[in-house]
């Protein structure tokens, strides 16, 4: 039987695929008119996997694929890089007529023993030589040429060898190599080349988007065949949603549902089984999520950024010119939404961020509760066993009062953002010591943080915000009421954090459209007091 994979390529045979079948015919259709293409993309989406399946369903009787990468190449001498690029082509080469069990021809094999490639210059003529010797010997063939991870070029080959290959592709429709595909996590304008001239002007920008909330029933669809146990929709929509379709992740989730969950075949996966799957991917540390975390941390700037992002309805504008957006971008933490704004890419990367930015202990958690406390937050569970929710949100707001300026102590957190890094930690405290599971619901990527408490049965929904003025407050509101009939959760509670310097708190609670929305306006103090 086969499986979901997580680990590199995923193969038909061994592994559930995602056909991509329209992604394929595009990049294929490129290769066809001899396009020179760029995919830049972050780790872990797809991108070997994919171009391996586009060069196994290439005519073999009109193209000659090779396939070579650069991971390996960075500290590289130039004489050392292009010895390894003649030899990752001549095996290439090799492959390619094994493949298709048809010998060497003895003019190809004294061809490769009596030429290199020295130089970027030499490139050149080793693929005009090489073509004509393989039509000669075989008929015209279009070589396709995939360079997988190519920032792992030496810095300062660069230039040159993106030049060699303008100056192959300006040199006619009977080229050699006829297309090239660059595969990489850097763009060549984020590449250290001559920056008074782009020397790959000509290249084809290709997009390999996420999964599809299609492509994952498709891929999910595939067990279910195989084995005959099924997912039930609202499962295959709530690992689309959280994952926004990322590739690994929504295979970590099958494979946690699948392989590790002891569910019987004969029952179908239901919502419980995906909340516990989804808490077990929350906890874990997995090389995805690993990743992701050592690139937020890589500058303290990102979380000034990234919060900035999720909590201001303005939000901030995608614009790859400034070095900190590109280079989130560049790690696939924030995409350009619909309406030209930033946006996280997915609620699982939201919570990943929140987490890597909370202090481990903030120094305030003894004073979570008021002094008349028996029994911490199992005080905050009603006779039947049901969160107080009303209690345990009137408490937090409490604690920031008794908190008073020691909020502003907290290690290592903007000031800007403490009441939601404290709000988040009280509030997963509280989940984790009664038993509940507790995840993000980003509706927008930006403005707002939807945190998704499940607890015995029941399921609460509380926004957290920064205060935009009264006709954003009103207006969010409504937008919380609206999604908390979609979740058919039991009420909405609105957190929202007041930092002016004449802030004024409330608590109100109103029903609309037959919905409870419990809201707070929490004043944030500005400034510890002088000594």
């Amino acid at each position: 039987m086969r499986s979901f994979g997580t680990r590199g390529p995923v193969y038909p045979k061994d592994n559930y695929v995602v056909a991509r079948t329209e992604e394929l015919s595009d990049f294929i259709n490129r290769l066809e008119k001899g396009r020179y293409v760029v995919l830049f993309a972050p780790r872990q989406t797809g991108k070997t996997t994919f171009f391996h399946r586009a060069l196994e369903i290439l005519p073999v009787e009109a193209y000659f694929p090779i396939q070579i990468d650069f991971q390996s190449s960075n500290n590289l001498t130039p004489s050392e890089f292009y010895q390894g690029v003649y030899e990752d082509i001549r095996e290439e080469i090799e492959a390619v007529f094994q493949r298709r069990d048809i010998p060497l021809p003895e003019a190809l094999t004294h061809f490769l023993d009596n030429t290199k490639i020295t130089n970027h210059l030499s490139m050149r003529r080793f693929f005009r030589r090489f073509s004509n010797v393989l039509e000669h010997q075989w008929g015209r063939q279009k070589v396709v040429l995939i360079i997988d991870e190519f920032d792992g070029i030496p810095r300062s080959l660069v230039s040159d060898f993106l030049y060699s290959l303008r100056h192959i592709y300006l040199s006619g429709r009977d080229r050699c190599p006829h297309s090239v595909g660059i595969v990489g996590v850097k763009s060549i304008t984020q590449l250290n080349y001559d920056r008074s001239i782009s020397p790959f002007n000509i290249q084809d920008e290709f997009k390999l988007p996420n999964f599809t909330l299609k492509q994952v029933g498709e891929l999910l669809s595939q067990y279910t065949d195989e084995t005959g146990q099924s997912f039930v929709p609202r499962v295959i929509e709530s690992i689309h949603k959280q994952t926004a379709g990322q590739p690994v992740l929504v295979n970590r989730f099958a494979q946690i549902l699948t392989e590790e969950m002891d569910i019987p075949k004969s029952e179908p996966i239901t919502m419980a089984h995906f909340s516990k799957a989804h808490a077990q991917l929350l906890r874990e540390r997995n090389t995805h999520t690993e990743h992701l975390v050592t690139n937020i941390r890589r500058d303290r700037r990102f979380e000034t950024l990234l919060m900035k992002i999720t909590s201001y309805d303005e939000g901030v504008a995608f614009n790859l010119y400034n070095a900190l957006i590109g280079e989130l971008a560049t790690y696939g933490v924030i995409v350009e939404g619909a309406d030209g704004l930033c946006e996280i890419v997915n609620p699982i990367y939201h919570y990943c961020i929140l987490q890597a930015f909370k202090p481990a202990v903030n120094g305030l958690e003894q004073d979570y509760f008021p002094a008349d406390t028996r029994a911490g937050f199992q005080d905050y569970l009603t006779p039947n066993g049901q969160l107080y929710m009303d209690a345990l949100l009137d408490n937090f707001r409490d604690f920031i009062a008794r908190a008073g300026f020691r909020i502003l102590q907290v290690p290592e957190t903007p000031q800007e953002y403490i009441g939601q890094h404290l709000l988040f930690a009280y509030l997963e405290q509280c989940v984790q010591s009664l038993g509940g599971t507790m995840y993000l619901e980003v509706r927008t990527g930006r403005g707002r943080i939807d945190i998704l408490i499940l607890h015995n049965q029941r399921k609460y929904i509380v926004e957290t915000k920064i205060w935009g003025g009264e006709s954003r407050y009103e207006a969010g509101k409504a937008q919380l009421a609206t999604y908390v009939s979609l979740e058919a959760a039991e009420a909405g509670y609105y957190v929202v954090f007041d930092h002016r310097k004449e802030p004024v708190p409330r608590v109100e609670t109103e029903t609309l459209d037959d919905i409870m929305i419990r809201s707070y306006v929490i004043p944030v103090i500005q400034e510890t007091p002088s000594s």
